[in-house]
């Protein structure tokens, strides 16, 4: 994407899951990971679009997942200690991105002002349209909200025009290609088709908050460099879910 190139979207959320800041099946951060997303995310400043992210942190602890495993941490205790991943992702993003050359601001929903501005919601908007990416962490502050519906409210909040959600697939399709690689990819798809299929976008409580407020999400494969700006200047590429989608497929 360069500087002539308009973005179709002029205020994106990006949803990044914490396993894209490692290699596959690792945990823990790897920096040429995080590089290869911040290099992206340059590349896709120059065409004047507003970004924020969300990070996940499930590279470090999943809140849900650490609960059932362990008989001595409660379970709101487990979630705060999820957010708190996605703050140390967070400045590690924050970090890659600045040495790119693009200004950031990290707003936390959980006050931790030593290493973050809190999240309020006009700061983040007049950072936005300074040129600067906000990346979001710490989920919306509360135990058992999953990063993916933070990332849905945030999106409704700042008024962004699409939640852009990061996976390493490159779409959605109508079983798991992994299992059966004759599994159609959807190009356009509804929210109604994707309910009434039962296809795994977002969590159901994120899904709802899109569907609600009409508000387009578009899952992606990132890894392949330059797909970021290919979103964000509306090409063709991974599924889009509206409310008036086609079902197209291939």
């Amino acid at each position: 994407m360069t500087a002539d190139d308009s973005p179709a979207y002029k205020r994106v959320l990006l949803k990044i899951s914490g396993e894209s800041f490692c290699h596959n099946g690792e945990s823990g951060i790897s920096m040429p990971e995080v590089t290869s997303i911040a290099e992206q995310i340059r590349d896709v400043m120059t065409s004047g679009v507003e970004l924020a992210i969300v990070c996940g942190g499930g590279n470090i602890l999943r809140g849900k997942d650490f609960a059932e495993v362990s008989d001595t941490i409660i379970p709101s205790t487990a979630h705060y200690m999820g957010m708190l991943a996605t703050v140390i992702n967070a400045l590690a993003l924050q970090d890659a991105l600045e040495t790119a050359g693009v200004p950031t601001r990290v707003q936390s929903a959980i006050r931790m002002e030593g290493v973050a501005e809190p999240f309020i919601r006009r700061r983040c908007i007049r950072h936005l349209e300074k040129g600067r990416v906000v990346i979001l962490a710490a989920g919306t502050g509360s135990p058992f909200v999953t990063t993916d519906t933070a990332a849905a409210l945030r999106a409704r909040e700042i008024d962004a025009s699409v939640v852009l959600k990061a996976t390493k697939v490159d779409g959605i399709y109508s079983e798991d290609p992994v299992r059966n690689p004759h599994a159609i990819r959807y190009t356009e798809i509804s929210y109604r088709e994707v309910l009434d299929q039962n296809l795994q976008v977002m969590d159901a409580q994120a899904f709802h908050h899109c569907m609600e407020h009409r508000l387009p999400i578009v899952v992606f494969n990132y890894k392949r460099v330059g797909n970021i700006g290919r979103v964000i200047s509306g090409d063709t590429i991974g599924t889009r879910v509206s409310a008036n989608g086609s079902s197209d497929a291939q």
